[in-house]
């Protein structure tokens, strides 16, 4: 029984010297973000977050996602381009003019947005056509002024098919997509982007640190919880264009 005691005394003296050599230098690297998480898609490292209410850079394969090159033709006839939002803050959603269902509900919320934001002339919208060859500008321009669109910075976008699905898919990982003996035809998803003034994709984070990465654009402001139970997601997206805005 004494020789088992000594062991579990060994033992115990070996976890203990352990914890006093190795722990503080472990703390000591993981402050001075030696020690790094590394996701696809996560909070960019080289940012310095003063607290949690700051707006992370979405990374993809370790590199800060900023909007691609675009250039499509608006409602007014005017070709629009990235660099026309330029020291802009704007929000990127992907819609058609005949949607039946979630398209309303996504722009009757950036007309309340765009109404919040009516005096800022660095805000911006930017929505892009999903089915530009029945969206034409004239289309465009009429279902602007049906919905009660102002904002000059807000341009409703048609132009090449291939593009606009590789804009949507790869350029902001938004799906879009057409499905075959389907009544609408079209599928998409009701996210927005949220992106900054130098061109940069931000969000803020979750409650486990997380980057959201999208806002769902679905649900209105008078909705308390989403389907899932999610906070309500327009009016955080208000607050994340005013963080933006004033930096």
């Amino acid at each position: 029984m004494k020789k088992n005691n000594y062991s579990y005394i060994g033992i115990a003296f070996i976890i203990l010297l352990f914890g006093i050599i190795f722990i503080p230098k472990i703390i000591n690297r993981i402050k001075d973000k030696d020690i790094t998480r590394n996701n696809r898609m996560s909070v960019g490292q080289d940012n310095n977050f003063k607290n949690k209410e700051e707006l992370a850079f979405i990374e993809i394969n370790g590199k800060p996602k900023k909007v691609p090159n675009f250039s499509f033709i608006n409602q007014d006839g005017e070709i629009i381009t990235q660099d026309d939002y330029k020291g802009k803050v704007y929000v990127v959603e992907f819609f058609f003019t005949t949607c039946p269902t979630i398209c309303p509900r996504m722009n009757r919320n950036l007309v309340d947005i765009q109404n919040v934001f009516k005096n800022e002339n660095n805000f911006g919208v930017a929505s892009f056509s999903i089915t530009p060859e029945l969206d034409t500008p004239e289309v465009l321009k009429s279902y602007a002024e049906r919905y009660g669109i102002t904002n000059p910075n807000w341009n409703l976008m048609t132009g090449d098919e291939t593009e606009i699905y590789k804009l949507a898919n790869v350029g902001f990982n938004i799906f879009v997509g057409k499905v075959e003996n389907d009544e609408i035809g079209f599928e998409h998803s009701g996210d927005f982007a949220l992106i900054d003034k130098n061109g940069f994709i931000r969000s803020r984070l979750d409650g486990f640190g997380n980057p959201k990465i999208f806002y769902k654009g679905v649900i209105s402001e008078q909705e308390k919880m989403d389907e899932d139970g999610n906070e309500q997601e327009i009016t955080m997206l208000k607050e994340d264009i005013k963080k933006l805005l004033n930096e």
